[in-house]
């Protein structure tokens, strides 16, 4: 699709049409083969970026270095015509290094605004967990309500508007632990695995033939309006209301007696109601993204280790028993009855 085409018309309707469902689908397929075109594998990874960029979210990976985190960022915001902001996190990251701060202009005896790297449609926050909890606390206004204050004037983030943030799980010095509020307030956790070596050795070729590297660029295939479009679209998509309940249910069982008997003592804290938001909508992001007008019960659970496993917290038990969170996740989908 033409990054000059215009954007679809908006429709009030209640339930989404087969036209609209089919132009969703032309413009997510343009993105994802801008997206294929320059990332090797990590489907999951492109996955979770198009629901957290339908959904309206922000999304926090964790991997080891090398696997094309930052890559695949900059190519999902080249893609939709977007500004990227990269930001390497480190101990000594003050939050007006972030959000901006008031510089003062001796020429003409005034304090003016600068903008911090924020104020950019796609954000990659860098190791996050090198900031320390002060600078980490900057982005938790702007997460959450798309803005910023500097000086006590407020100044709105540009729309679209999403966080990637990565963190790096073999390294512990110089590192500090997330916040649960911040940690609450991304839609999607991902973890990536290494690349097969099919991949790998498809990425040196592209290397190879120059497809791939520091002077390859991806070229821009829809605009803003087709995004703010698809958000309108995203949120027309039906959720019944016995997939409600079952969000609900699945949520409320990570919790105290709830959590199945055999599992109780590996989990400290269940996850927040901010959950059952995430679940309700990612999924009908994800819905979408399938072709469908309606949200289907294994959408939800496509998404569970996604939505849960940064909002699911271990116990000592369960750490020293190197319990994986995402065992536990399962074990409490299995008690919850399907619709």
């Amino acid at each position: 699709m033409s990054s000059h085409a215009g954007a679809p018309a908006a429709n009030t309707a209640a339930v989404i049409t087969p036209e609209e469902l089919a132009q969703a689908g032309e413009i997510l397929g343009a993105v994802q083969h801008a997206f294929s075109g320059r990332v090797v594998g990590q489907e999951r990874l492109r996955t979770a970026l198009l629901v957290a960029l339908l959904a309206e979210g922000h999304i926090l990976v964790e991997s080891v270095p090398g696997l094309a985190k930052t890559l695949a960022a900059s190519t999902l915001a080249a893609s939709v015509q977007a500004e990227f902001s990269r930001i390497q996190c480190t101990p000594d990251l003050l939050p007006s290094d972030i959000i901006g701060t008031q510089v003062y202009d001796p020429r003409n005896h005034t304090f003016e605004t600068q903008l911090g790297p924020v104020h950019a449609n796609f954000v990659l926050l860098d190791e996050i967990n090198r900031a320390s909890a002060k600078t980490q606390s900057a982005m938790l206004e702007a997460m959450q309500e798309a803005q910023t204050s500097i000086a006590g004037v407020i100044h709105r983030l540009p729309q679209p508007f999403m966080v990637l943030a990565t963190q790096n799980p073999i390294e512990e010095e110089g590192t500090y632990v997330l916040p649960r509020a911040q940690m609450d307030r991304f839609l999607l956790k991902e973890v990536l695995d290494y690349p097969t070596i099919d991949e790998e050795v498809q990425v040196l070729e592209r290397i190879e033939n120059g497809t791939l590297g520091r002077d390859t660029h991806a070229t821009a295939v829809v605009g803003h309006d087709h995004i703010a479009w698809l958000h309108a679209l995203t949120r027309r998509v039906y959720v019944d209301p016995a997939v409600k309940r079952y969000v609900a249910s699945l949520v409320a069982a990570t919790r105290g007696d709830a959590l199945p008997a055999d599992v109780r003592g590996y989990v400290d804290m269940g996850a927040s109601p901010r959950a059952s938001v995430a679940f309700f909508q990612a999924s009908r992001a994800l819905a979408l993204m399938s072709g469908r007008n309606h949200v289907l019960p294994e959408d939800v659970r496509t998404l569970r280790h996604g939505v849960l496993r940064h909002r699911v917290h271990l116990s000592f038990e369960a750490l020293a028993e190197r319990v994986r969170v995402e065992d536990i996740i399962d074990a409490v989908v299995k008690t919850v009855p399907s619709p």
